[in-house]
């Protein structure tokens, strides 16, 4: 029994094939179901994918820049003429000699190679779509599919038909922090109320730059888990080594990218979760039944995490702050303006368990599984 999965190669693709993947394993534990990730070169993706025991395979992998300019141009030109055709050919050799059983897209433009070749192959085609606008890729790889699993209700573009609503995927393990171990872990104080700040898989400079402005502030009345991305952590801890005054640097916990074992401390911990708008985020955070301030990435496909972000407020479950408006005056002021009304509060957390859809990493496991059976 062999599993294909595919996907863009962000952690918004990978953290739910990982789900998928553990879930898969608790319920069918037998040594003869074989997991394969086939898809572009990542080597984030490659590290998570291997040590859940997934063998990552690449192929090439082109897309289609939707501005205009003479380099872009040239670009599509060697993506249409090169990349695509070459990596449908690798993608379609590796499917012919390896001969899987299905094929599962997390979608996005790596997943194009492996989703045709195996339609061409006439291997069954899986979809999932985190988002609640699917960019044109996965609009494009819909038409190839035999289901589409969705995270949102209305989700727009497909097919009734072929839709299952299960919402996005996320680890089961992530929701099984401790208060205690994360004081241990971070260092905390126990003094002030907990701010969680992510900024995806690859930090948010411009959350980061808030931050910064309004730090010597905030930590007069919270304290920060802040991760920062890889790519900014060395810049702003040097930043902030210079504007945080000395007697509040210990309530700023900088970090570069919290893994699996300290994000679930810190979401255990955190009182308040401060995010960009990625569905990932989202479900989490919805399962976690958090109080959230979310700042959708406005150069995102779609404009998709601002209609996410707004799908999730629509009972309450979270305050949005678009980027326009995320000025750091503003921002400070929402954050003290939340705390100092708990029934709000309350209110995004009754209504963020409420959209929660817990179950959807073993929902899809099991309905794999059981297609594989029949």
């Amino acid at each position: 029994m062999k599993i294909v999965f595919t996907g863009g190669g962000t952690g918004g693709h990978i953290f739910p094939i990982i789900a998928i993947c553990r879930e898969l394993r608790r319920i069918y534990p037998k040594k003869d179901l074989k997991i394969v990730y086939l898809g572009p070169k990542d080597e984030f993706g490659k590290i998570l994918l291997s040590q859940e025991g997934v063998k990552v395979k690449t192929t090439m992998a082109g897309k289609i820049r939707r501005y205009w300019s003479f380099g872009s141009f040239f670009l599509n030109l060697i993506d249409i003429f090169f990349k695509i055709p070459f990596g449908f050919f690798q993608a379609f050799l590796y499917l012919f000699v390896s001969g899987p059983d299905l094929i599962f897209s997390k979608g996005g433009y790596g997943s194009i190679p492996t989703v045709s070749a195996g339609w061409f192959l006439g291997i069954p085609i899986f979809l999932h779509e985190s988002d609640l606008s699917p960019g044109l890729s996965n609009q494009f790889l819909s038409k190839f599919t035999t289901e589409i699993f969705v995270s949102f209700p209305r989700t727009e573009y497909f097919s009734q038909n072929k839709m299952i609503l299960v919402g996005n995927p996320i680890r089961r393990e992530i929701l099984e922090g401790s208060k205690e171990k994360a004081k241990e872990l971070f260092k905390l104080s126990n003094e002030k109320p907990i701010i969680l700040i992510l900024g995806g898989s690859q930090g948010a400079q411009r959350i980061n730059d808030v931050i910064l402005v309004i730090l010597p502030e905030i930590l007069k009345e919270f304290e920060l888990i802040h991760q920062a991305g890889s790519k900014n952590f060395k810049q702003v801890r040097k930043e902030a080594e210079v504007i945080a005054p000395d007697e509040l640097k210990k309530y700023h916990h900088l970090w570069p990218f919290l893994k699996e074992e300290e994000l679930k401390q810190a979401y255990a911990v955190s009182d308040l979760i401060v995010g960009r708008a990625g569905a990932g985020t989202i479900f989490e955070i919805a399962a976690l039944s958090k109080p959230s301030i979310l700042i959708p990435l406005p150069e995102a496909a779609q404009n998709h995490q601002l209609k996410n972000a707004y799908a999730f407020s629509q009972n309450g479950a979270t305050m949005v702050i678009e980027e326009v408006n995320f000025t750091p005056g503003f921002f400070l002021e929402r954050i003290k303006y939340l705390f100092s009304h708990p029934s709000e509060m309350e209110k995004m957390q009754n209504s963020a368990r409420e959209f929660s859809r817990r179950r959807a990493a073993k929902i899809i496991a099991s309905y794999l599984l059981e297609y594989l059976r029949f």
